[in-house]
C-alpha cells in the first residue's frame, strides 16, 4: 500500500494575497493518485477561498475504498481512477448513493529509451508517429524483458494492465498472449530503492496524462499509443471493452460487501462520490462545486486527466445528488 497526504499549511494559506483567513473546518478526500497534479492547485484554490482545511489522501483507489470502509477512515469524498469502483464497491454496500464521472484519459505504454537500447530491443514505435509498431507484443514478451505493473487488488492502474493484456489476445488473435504476457509483469514496489521504469523493469502501463508530464520533464522516458481497442481510451467501445475484458478482485471485506467483484473493462474515467456517512458533507458539497465548475475545468484541462464537461451521471444517480449540484452535471450513462 502507498499513501501520500497533502495538508495545506495554515501560515501559506494565511500569507496568500486575497485568501480568507484559516478556519477548524475540515474535508476529507481520498482519492486516485493519477489526480495529484489536477487536484492540488485546486485543494489549494480551495482553501484560499473557504479556509476550510483539507486531508487531501492520494492512493490506489480500490486500497482505498477498503480504508475507507473496512479501515473505518473517516471520509468525505472518494475520487477513483475507474468510476466503476464506486458503482460496484461504494454503492452495493451502501457507503455511497451517486456516481458523478467528471474526467477521462486512456493508457498509454512507456519505456525508457536507454533502457531499450541497453538490452537492444527492437524499436517499439512506428517510425515518424507516436504509435506502437504492429507487433508490439512480441518485443514484450522477449526474454528477458520486464513489464512493471502494481498489486491489482489495490489499484485501477494496475489491474489494467492485465485487461489490456485480455483485450490484445482478442484484437491480434494471438493464442495465450495474455499469459504470455503476464509471466512478464514484474510488481513495481513504492520504496525508493525498489525497480523502476529502465532499471528493474522496461516497460510499464500508464495513464497518457501522467506519461506526457514525465515525458516532458525527462527526455529519456518515452511512452507509445495503442490501437483504441486496446488502450481503454472510447466510450463507444464500452461494449467491446466488457466483453473481452474483466478482472475479479476481492471485496471490501464489510458485511454488505460480496466476497469478489467482476470489474469489467470500460474506458479509462474518473468519478467522484460524497459519502453517506460524510462528517464534513457541506464543505464536500463546496469543494464539488469548485471540482464541476470553471477551476475544476481548467485545472483538469492543464494538468489531466481530461475534463468531462459537463460530468455526466445517471438518471436514477442524479435524483439522490445535493440540489445545489445538478446544474453542474448531465444526465447520460456513460
Amino acid at each position: 500500500m502507498w499513501k501520500l497526504i497533502f495538508v495545506l499549511p495554515l501560515a501559506a494559506v494565511a500569507q496568500t494575497p486575497n485568501c480568507v483567513p484559516p478556519s477548524n473546518q475540515q474535508l476529507i478526500i481520498y482519492r486516485a493518485g493519477s489526480l495529484t497534479r489536477a487536484f492540488t492547485p485546486l485543494v489549494k484554490e480551495f482553501t484560499c477561498q473557504t479556509g476550510i482545511q483539507v486531508k487531501d489522501v492520494a492512493m490506489g483507489s480500490v486500497d482505498a475504498a477498503r480504508q475507507i470502509t473496512a479501515g473505518r477512515q473517516a471520509c468525505d469524498l472518494y475520487a477513483p481512477a475507474d468510476y466503476l469502483d464506486i458503482d460496484l464497491f461504494m454503492k452495493p454496500a451502501a457507503y455511497a448513493d451517486f456516481n458523478i464521472v467528471f474526467a477521462r484519459g486512456w493508457m498509454v505504454l512507456a519505456y525508457s529509451a536507454s533502457g531499450l537500447a541497453a538490452k537492444k530491443l527492437p524499436p517499439i514505435v512506428e517510425s515518424g508517429t507516436q504509435k506502437a509498431v504492429a507487433k508490439w507484443y512480441e518485443i514484450l514478451t522477449m526474454p528477458g524483458v520486464a513489464i512493471g505493473g502494481g498489486n491489482p487488488f489495490l489499484d485501477p492502474g494496475a489491474y489494467r494492465g492485465p485487461m489490456i493484456f485480455q483485450l490484445a489476445e482478442g484484437y491480434y488473435r494471438v493464442p495465450n498472449l495474455y499469459n504470455n504476457l503476464l509471466e512478464h509483469v514484474v510488481i513495481a514496489g513504492s520504496d525508493p530503492s525498489a525497480a523502476t521504469l529502465g532499471k528493474g523493469f522496461d516497460f510499464q502501463f500508464t495513464y497518457e496524462h501522467n506519461a506526457r508530464a514525465t515525458a516532458s520533464a525527462n527526455p529519456d522516458y518515452r511512452y507509445v499509443n495503442l490501437p483504441d481497442e486496446i488502450n481503454l481510451s472510447d466510450p463507444a467501445k464500452d461494449a467491446y471493452y466488457r466483453q473481452s475484458a474483466v478482472v475479479v478482485l476481492p471485496g471490501l471485506g464489510t458485511p454488505r460487501s460480496a466476497r469478489t467483484i467482476a470489474v469489467p473493462g470500460v474506458h479509462v474515467a474518473w468519478g467522484i462520490t460524497l459519502l453517506k456517512e460524510a462528517p464534513n458533507r457541506e464543505n464536500a458539497i463546496k469543494f464539488l462545486q469548485l471540482l464541476l465548475g470553471h477551476a475544476g475545468k481548467t485545472s483538469l484541462m492543464e494538468n489531466g486527466p481530461a475534463p468531462i464537461s459537463p460530468a455526466l451521471v445517471d438518471p436514477a444517480d442524479f435524483r439522490k445528488l445535493p440540489e445545489s449540484l445538478r446544474s453542474l452535471v448531465k444526465m447520460e450513462r456513460n
